[in-house]
């Protein structure tokens, strides 16, 4: 089978991927970008930032809490109130930004291909379809995008309903009544307040003594007090060594402490894994971190020069403004349009700002 040409390679059709995609093609570059799933988007757009936010609206609004401060107006949430139903019109926004990538990406002339990617060599990539049909991509330079994922401690059996990392939390079906939230981390803090005003009774476990430890002491201390006043209960200097499942389907946590926590609902919020297990990394030339990630320098390039990397699969700040950024630093340095000595110094306005 002989390999099909492009300019770039794109692994990955998340914030990154897609964005890395469109500047190389603003310089008339031929693209090709492998998404893995059915859909483009990535987990910005379908498990993270943007579901995630509208929960946290729809939760802020329904709680009351701006409503009773300026007009004295009280507002409930219905009994038995589901996620799917505070998350409706996320559904619809999410669905209109799918479709925008999608015809975006198309209009760019991006070819894009759904399938599962790994290197064959550094420039030959291997994409097989759900229906096992293979196709070989031969990239000039090769942007690797594959963003990251929930990291699963052993300990706690996923496999139940009422145990969820924080992809699959908004697909729960019920609000819980009272929810464990194992990790005292941004996406941890964040799920926290949100059922917190959702009326939830919410704890939040950390083997850490402080909240988001990487803020200034003052702000994490402040931000801290906001939760405790909107009912959060904080346990901290705390690991979760066991979870068990009773026949009731009750769900109890055994604590380092040598305590015990019942709850009804766990969300494991432990920081996410690099989606690099299945891109045999190695016949490229690369050897995964720590958690999966890709070292790269301040142009997202790797050890091997003509494979970059971006967004979450190159680890911090893993925010989507920033992982788009990072992709059309990548993009621009590849095709020299960015000399490496000059990446603060983007124009504004440029491809590479987008």
């Amino acid at each position: 089978m002989n390999p099909r040409s492009f300019d770039l390679v794109v692994i990955g059709g998340g914030p990154a991927g897609s964005s890395g995609a469109v500047a190389a093609t603003l310089f008339g570059k031929g693209v090709a970008l492998v998404e893995m799933e059915t859909r483009v988007g990535g987990a910005g757009l379908n498990t993270g930032t943007i579901p995630s936010k509208a929960l946290r609206e729809s939760a802020l609004i329904l709680s009351g809490w701006r409503a009773r401060k300026l007009l004295g107006v009280e507002i409930a949430l219905k009994q038995k109130a589901t996620v799917p139903e505070l998350t409706y019109h996320a559904d619809q926004v999410r669905e209109a930004l799918r479709s925008q990538v999608g015809s975006r990406l198309d209009q760019r002339g991006v070819e894009v291909l759904h399938g599962t990617a790994s290197f064959v060599d550094p420039h030959t990539v291997r994409v097989v379809d759900q229906a096992g049909r293979e196709t070989l991509l031969n990239g000039k330079m090769i942007l690797v995008a594959t963003g990251s994922s929930p990291v699963r401690p052993p300990e706690f059996p996923f496999e139940h309903p009422r145990v969820h990392d924080s992809d699959e939390i908004l697909e729960i079906t019920t609000l819980p009544k009272k929810l464990a939230v194992v990790g005292a981390g941004v996406i941890g803090a964040e799920y926290a307040c949100t059922f917190a005003a959702l009326g939830v009774e919410v704890h939040v476990l950390d083997g850490r003594d402080a909240l988001l430890p990487f803020l200034d002491c003052e702000v994490s201390a402040a931000i801290e007090r906001g939760m405790r006043q909107a009912g959060v209960r904080f346990h901290w200097n705390e690991r979760v060594v066991c979870c068990t499942v009773s026949d009731q389907d009750e769900i109890s946590l055994g604590l380092s402490s040598g305590g015990e926590l019942p709850v009804t609902d766990v969300l494991v919020a432990f920081g996410r894994r690099s989606n690099t297990a299945e891109l045999n990394l190695s016949a490229a030339g690369l050897t995964p971190g720590k958690r999966g990630l890709i070292q790269v320098n301040e142009t997202y390039q790797t050890d091997v020069p003509h494979i970059y990397a971006a967004g979450d699969v190159v680890g911090p700040p893993a925010l989507a403004a920033t992982s788009m950024e990072q992709a059309r630093v990548a993009v621009c340095h590849a095709f020299g349009i960015l000399r490496k000595e000059s990446t603060s110094l983007l124009p504004t306005g440029s491809a590479c700002r987008g």
